[in-house]
């Protein structure tokens, strides 16, 4: 009889032990709230992932695929408290690493129990600029000669117009930062059509697929002729004019073939081609930003 009392008074201690343990558990958690604008639905195989900074070191605080805001999530409480900064980026959905990826897109130093997020990790993003114009150099009979087609109005080339044409963007260098390309877009028919992604502004783009057939490579600026693969629904040659011409940021490795949000720079092509320049314009609006809570 006392041997049975002795381990009941163990099993009742052994519980409320347990008891004490869940309760200590639940108070070491606290709650982070996001409450973010601009962000766009991502890619099926993407999800963005929230990171805390904490003695130098990222501390994930849950990832999510929903773009509506606010957001709550319950995070380690010391961790929370002695965090000095919040990171947002997109990481794949299936992901063997634990580190944050290279694609950083919102970053805030927490003041107080706030901070204030926004684009500027990735660089300046309010103080740009940049001209495009209308040529067809790869429809030219000589590469990189004077335009002598007559059809100049299907292609469009970011920089200023020259022999060579010169670069003219004025941009973050994302060259050394793996998470990010720029990529350009011209909106036709059914939707935006991609002329090529890159990270140098003097330089070629990673397409050709549209360019017409006497000289493919095209000026050593980003750019793109319209005259041959024509995507479903469109019809080439693509006349450029009035149409808006359009650069974005995208993440690497890219979620979508689709334009992501980050749109830094936007113009409309008027009717005059080469030597004739339009204007990019800044288009701040695009840019995401928020606060973070604790």
């Amino acid at each position: 009889m006392i041997k049975k009392m002795i381990l009941g008074v163990i099993a009742l201690g052994l519980l409320l032990t347990s008891c004490d343990s869940d309760d200590d558990n639940s108070s070491s958690l606290d709650t982070l709230t996001l409450n973010l604008n601009g962000l766009e639905t991502l890619g099926a195989d993407y999800v963005y992932e929230g990171w805390i900074i904490v003695n130098g070191n990222p501390v994930s605080t849950g990832t999510f695929t929903s773009v509506t805001f606010p957001q709550s999530f319950n995070v380690n409480s010391a961790q929370l408290e002695t965090a000095t900064a919040f990171v947002l980026t997109i990481e794949p959905l299936v992901d063997p690493d634990p580190a944050p990826a290279d694609s950083k897109l919102l970053r805030g130093e927490f003041n107080g129990n706030s901070a204030t997020v926004n684009t500027a990790l990735i660089g300046d993003l309010t103080n740009v600029s940049g001209t495009f114009f209308l040529r067809t150099p790869t429809d030219e009979d000589v590469p990189g000669g004077a335009p002598n087609n007559g059809n100049d109005q299907y292609g469009v080339w970011y920089g200023t117009p020259g022999m060579p044409p010169t670069a003219n963007l004025t941009l973050p260098d994302v060259s050394q930062n793996p998470g990010w390309i720029y990529e350009g877009w011209v909106i036709g028919d059914s939707g935006p059509i991609s002329t090529g992604r890159f990270d140098n502004f003097g330089d070629r783009d990673d397409f050709t697929g549209f360019s017409g057939a006497a000289f493919n490579q095209g000026p050593p600026v980003p750019g793109e002729d319209f005259f041959l693969n024509a995507p479903t629904g469109e019809m080439f040659p693509l006349d450029v004019r009035n149409r808006m011409v359009v650069i974005s940021l995208e993440p690497v490795p890219d979620d979508s073939p689709a334009p992501f949000a980050v749109k830094p720079l936007v113009g409309v092509a008027g009717t005059a081609t080469a030597p004739s320049t339009h204007d990019f314009n800044p288009n701040p609006t695009s840019l995401p930003t928020g606060t973070v809570t604790r």
